[in-house]
């Protein structure tokens, strides 16, 4: 319970479900089941979660979506230990799709996107510290923090409905 409850509790908190939303609508220009695809999309909706979990923690922000946040809820590690288990879950969800023959460029993918959101995390708490940041600066940070999820769920899409590699761009 208190390991879950607090994952229940962020997934519940609502938003856009936009990242999984790409994930399907890009599956579904290339073919119509995209019941098959769902894994991926449960996953990239997860790993969303998860990084903002981890974000307000970092960032100490007492709200999320207009409620308090789950560090806030409940405590500390327990926000970072439901955050991890997300995390892993995220690969669970992966891992579903493992007869698709793109399984390893799916997770090369996924893994690629994960390690930008959390360059553009670093950049974005190394801006707390400066005098000064340049647009260009802030610029990148949000595309590695904030775009590069947006993308690689349209690419997972792609992928998984095996476009050619020009549409998967």
């Amino acid at each position: 319970k208190e390991l879950y409850e607090p994952i229940d509790y962020i997934l519940s908190l609502g938003g856009k479900r936009l990242r999984p939303l790409l994930v399907l609508m890009s599956y579904d220009l290339f073919k119509d089941d995209v019941e098959a695809a769902l894994p991926a999309a449960f996953s990239v909706e997860i790993f969303h979660n998860f990084s903002l979990l981890h974000d307000d923690i970092m960032d100490e922000a007492p709200l999320r979506r207009g409620q308090a946040t789950v560090h806030t809820k409940y405590d500390i590690n327990t926000g970072i230990l439901s955050g991890d288990v997300m995390l892993i879950y995220t690969y669970k969800y992966l891992m579903q799709l493992a007869g698709n023959p793109n399984l390893a460029e799916i997770i090369n993918v996924f893994n690629q996107v994960a390690i930008d959101v959390c360059e553009g995390q670093q950049f974005d708490m190394n801006f707390e510290t400066q005098d000064q940041v340049d647009l260009s600066e802030y610029l990148q940070m949000i595309e590695m923090k904030t775009a590069a999820l947006l993308g690689g769920a349209l690419r997972l899409g792609a992928i998984l409905a095996k476009a050619p590699d020009s549409d998967q761009d």
